[in-house]
């Protein structure tokens, strides 16, 4: 079992597990008792940004139609369009080793998909979680419980993995926006 963090705790990754250079990023999450007559479709992203925390080219975001960075860094394993049954609903694999030069974050995002049109939002989501398994020996290195935080948001940038002296750690950070995958992409910096 791994470390579970709060939001705003901050841990290193591969200092402290040498050799670590494939990690698997699982998210799931239920969805509360909701009748609004449509499907509850959340996607995992995520945005490669530069130091200054902005995503430089549209090849640097991934997510269910992009679904792996072309230097292989990042891979998005396919969209789940329902989150039923228990576990991982999506996962986003990472290869530290591959991760190019001019990348320096990588935030993970979950967005709820028509969240407008369907009138939904992350009030609705309960028991989201983000885990971080080595790919290598399938060991839990670390758990992010979201929490109930939220109520009118429709995309949460869960955590971000950024380099640090060399070294790759862990940001849990939990926030909240209202305006979908849209307001994420400005966010960071790409034009919808």
């Amino acid at each position: 079992m791994g470390i579970n963090l709060a939001k705003g705790q901050r841990i290193d990754l591969t200092k402290t597990n040498p050799g670590l250079t494939k990690v698997i990023v699982g998210l799931g999450w239920d969805t509360n008792r909701y009748h609004g007559g449509q499907d509850f479709d959340l996607d995992a992203s995520a945005f490669l940004t530069d130091t200054n925390s902005r995503v430089t080219q549209d090849l640097d975001f991934i997510f269910y139609n992009n679904l792996v960075h072309s230097s292989g860094a990042v891979e998005h394993t396919g969209d789940n369009r329902t989150g039923e049954g228990d576990g991982d609903d999506e996962q986003i694999k990472i290869n530290f080793s591959k991760v190019p030069s001019h990348v320096h974050r990588i935030a993970i995002s979950v967005t709820i998909h028509d969240a407008e049109a369907r009138n939904q939002n992350f009030g609705q989501v309960s028991n989201a979680f983000v885990r971080l398994v080595d790919e290598e020996t399938g060991r839990e290195v670390l758990r992010y419980d979201l929490g109930e935080d939220f109520s009118v948001e429709t995309a949460v940038v869960i955590c971000e993995l950024y380099r640090h002296n060399g070294d790759w750690k862990f940001n849990a950070v939990g926030s909240g926006f209202a305006g979908g995958l849209a307001a994420l992409c400005r966010n960071f910096g790409l034009e919808v």
